[in-house]
């Protein structure tokens, strides 16, 4: 799977989850401050993105996550780390 799938994955659960334009969101965009998330989207959010990719992220990994960016680079590394299971993550 490819970076750019899990990207193109990512920003279509937060347009979706957070009712806006796929076209408006952006690497950099801050789910909070740009896309009007509050606490409880943030929990729906990665709630979707674990059913979405199978894994399971940490409550102290998921506050990590501020945007479009974050979510993606953190999936990617998950997606590694299950592809590889003998390798230990970080």
């Amino acid at each position: 799977m490819s970076n750019v799938t899990i990207a193109e994955r990512v920003t279509t659960i937060v347009a979706d989850k957070l009712k806006v334009e796929a076209s408006t969101i952006r690497e950099d965009s801050r789910f909070a401050e740009d896309l009007g998330a509050d606490s409880l989207d943030m929990v729906e959010l990665v709630m979707a993105f674990e059913e979405e990719f199978g894994c399971e992220i940490p409550d102290k990994e998921a506050e990590k996550i501020r945007t479009i960016k974050d979510a993606t680079e953190h999936l990617t590394a998950l997606k590694g780390v299950l592809a590889n299971p003998t390798e230990k993550a970080l």
